[in-house]
């Protein structure tokens, strides 16, 4: 059920399990994981879903690319589009987890007529520019120092000088002490490690932030664009870098949202799997 593509656009490793005849769920994974992170949650979903959840570019087992305009959010959406066409799925429902929340939006751009429905989870809505602005105006305010990582890997050189040799160091930091806790299963932060040591990954996971400038100026020009299907922002209320003032003014992004918040920190899937699961299926399968 873990399956490895060659595809046009590249090399994808993509797991696909469920029930084959389901109604197809593709989960996007976000920075620093695979789709590995929708490992615990799968268990939970209703047995009339097929899971598709590809490895993004650059991360997981998928190819590491180093043209860095490889991954604006928009090319990265086209891989997953590729991968989904080439499973022979026209409908399907989307779940987008951090970045992949990103790409899921722009996935959800490009080919809206094809998502049933639709799932956010803990990450700014692209199109929401006041909400954005109202939240990045009271993180700055305190200093942006949850932002660090950001710049960190935006810096030419020096993820690259750096994590290697420190992936487990690098990796654990991010999953705080709910990895610590064993909260977040420990099998699934190895799993990070391992992919975070493949050859060109502190590079080519950076990427995904020193293409924020040019996403930026994209997502401006999206202003007052509304996502058509019924939508859902799931948001675990414990994050400390995606704050609730993101949630600001979503409303106006969507035709039709709902929020549902869970007690969990930004990696709610893996934190609370089994609540989580619960409210996918009753959106996705009432």
């Amino acid at each position: 059920d873990t399956r490895k593509l060659s595809l046009s656009r590249g090399t994808f490793n993509v797991r696909d399990r469920g029930n084959p005849d389901g109604m197809p769920l593709v989960m996007i994974h976000g920075w620093p994981e695979s789709s590995y992170c929708w490992e615990a949650v799968t268990p939970f979903l209703n047995e009339n879903l097929r899971v598709i959840a590809p490895d993004l570019r650059g991360l997981g087992d998928s190819e590491r690319t180093m043209d860095p305009n490889c991954y604006l959010k928009q090319e990265l959406a086209r891989d997953v589009i590729e991968v989904i066409d080439s499973l022979g799925v026209d409908r399907f429902f989307l779940v987008g987890h951090d970045w992949g929340g990103v790409v899921a939006q722009e996935v959800a751009l490009a080919v809206p007529e094809r998502i049933m429905k639709f799932v956010v989870m803990n990450i700014p809505v692209i199109t929401n520019v006041k909400g954005n602005a109202e939240a990045l105006k009271s993180i700055y305010s305190r200093g942006a120092v949850q932002f660090w990582y950001q710049y960190f890997q935006q810096q030419p050189g020096l993820p690259e000088g750096l994590i290697p040799g420190n992936e487990d160091v690098w990796i654990r930091y991010f999953f705080g002490k709910e990895g610590r806790e064993g909260i977040i299963a420990g099998d699934a932060i190895d799993e990070y490690i391992r992919c975070y040591s493949i050859k060109d990954t502190p590079g080519t996971a950076a990427s995904y932030y020193r293409a924020m400038r040019k996403d930026g100026k994209r997502w401006a020009e999206l202003a007052g664009s509304k996502f058509p299907m019924p939508s859902l922002y799931l948001y675990g209320n414990r994050d400390v870098v995606i704050t609730r003032e993101y949630l600001n003014h979503i409303e106006d992004c969507f035709d039709d949202v709902s929020v549902v918040e869970v007690e969990a920190g930004h990696f709610l899937q893996e934190e609370q799997p089994e609540k989580v699961a619960a409210v996918l299926n009753e959106f996705f399968v009432p």
